[in-house]
């Protein structure tokens, strides 16, 4: 695998190394005082301070901020605003998983902009334009799993109510994105099944969300392949840097699609990280069957063909019952309650779910009661 760029539509330099070309990158376009924006696990790794080091020995001024959490909130993006401006910052490298991409995003967008953060709110009826200028944004991910690398929204939670907001702009596209699967090789294996999964389940609630779109289809399956192909690979040998690089390339393809939509399996996802602060890609393998069982009824033909893809029955409940057995591979806890969830935050987290915005897309209208049910079965 050696080290190559495409462009769809951001300049994506992919391979082992990638991040190499940080240097070259920052002085290229006259960026000398970068700060690497990344989360608390990530600035403790050797690779982090080797990227700090280097980058101080090409003569830029680099510095880091590393106040960014799990379930990425309000407060860490004006922390990360604040730092910005402290060290009179040109550019933001952005080094991490899905937390840390969101948040160095969203500290892009309100370095020159007025205003709170929800201000920028997507769908917000008096939602402020983002109409000033976004500083320069490398992305480097560390995880194949959100691809946010290659999206255009945020995804904030409030620090009081840890409802999850979107802030959406196609200027928060990072404009160029160093993919270096090196850098997902020491990555712990619940971290590689989790967000694997929340990778299988961007491409998944994709291909079946409402709406006509061909291309995101196309590029869905595809993404549902190479999980299939490569995840449990990734999870067994966590060295096999062909597997992680396509599992990389997977990632960024389900966050290509889901300008599609998503649908009500992450309306589940986002109310379990609100309540019980369950990670993101936990959440999503732990609603998935249930989801799709609940969607079956509705578009079992767009099941089979997933199934297909994935080498199982093609049939819908092909489909669920290769879902199940990748996650027995992965070890992923085989319920909600398994997961630490009570019965007594069901309540909670029907109400979340029914007020996110995922579920419209969903194929299949999603209810109060059905949301009840979602929730009751995946207990």
């Amino acid at each position: 695998m050696g080290l190559t760029q495409y462009n769809y539509p951001t300049p994506i330099v992919f391979g082992p190394g990638a991040r190499a070309r940080l240097n070259e990158v920052l002085t290229s376009r006259g960026k000398t005082r970068p700060l690497f924006l990344t989360d608390r696990g990530v600035a403790g790794l050797p690779f982090f301070k080797e990227m700090m080091d280097s980058a101080a020995s090409a003569g830029l001024a680099p510095a880091a901020f590393s106040e960014v959490g799990g379930n990425p909130v309000e407060s860490q993006v004006t922390a990360g605003v604040a730092a910005y401006k402290a060290h009179n910052a040109d550019a933001l490298v952005l080094v991490g998983g899905g937390a840390a991409l969101d948040v160095g995003k969203a500290v892009a967008l309100m370095v020159n902009h007025p205003g709170n953060l929800f201000d920028y709110e997507d769908g917000k009826p008096d939602a402020l334009p983002v109409d000033q200028e976004i500083p320069f944004i490398v992305a480097i991910p560390t995880t194949a799993g959100t691809g946010s690398e290659v999206g255009r929204s945020s995804v904030i939670s409030d620090d009081v109510t840890h409802v999850k907001k979107i802030i959406f702009s196609p200027k928060l596209l990072a404009p160029i994105v160093l993919a270096d699967p090196e850098l997902t090789l020491d990555l712990p294996g619940f971290i590689t099944a989790a967000t694997g999964v929340d990778a299988l389940s961007h491409n998944v609630e994709a291909f079946l969300s409402q709406g006509f779109h061909p291309m995101a289809d196309g590029i869905a399956l595809e993404g549902i392949r190479l999980v299939a192909e490569n995840l449990v690979t990734c999870y067994t040998e966590p060295k096999n840097v062909d597997a992680r690089g396509k599992m990389l390339i997977a990632s960024s393809m389900g966050a290509v699609a889901f300008q599609k939509g998503l649908g009500v399996t992450h309306s589940c996802a986002h109310a379990l990280s609100a309540v019980c602060d369950t990670h993101h890609g936990l959440a999503n393998a732990l609603m998935l069957v249930p989801c799709m069982r609940f969607n079956a009824e509705a578009v079992p033909e767009r099941l089979a063909r997933m199934a297909a893809v994935v080498g199982a029955e093609p049939t819908a409940d092909g489909f669920i019952a290769w879902m199940e057995g990748l996650f027995a591979q992965l070890d992923i806890p085989k319920n909600l309650r398994a997961a630490g969830v009570k019965e007594e935050q069901l309540d909670a987290l029907v109400n979340i779910a029914v007020q996110d915005c995922c579920h419209p897309c969903n194929p299949r209208e999603v209810t109060r009661e059905d949301f009840v049910r979602l929730f009751s079965e995946a207990m």
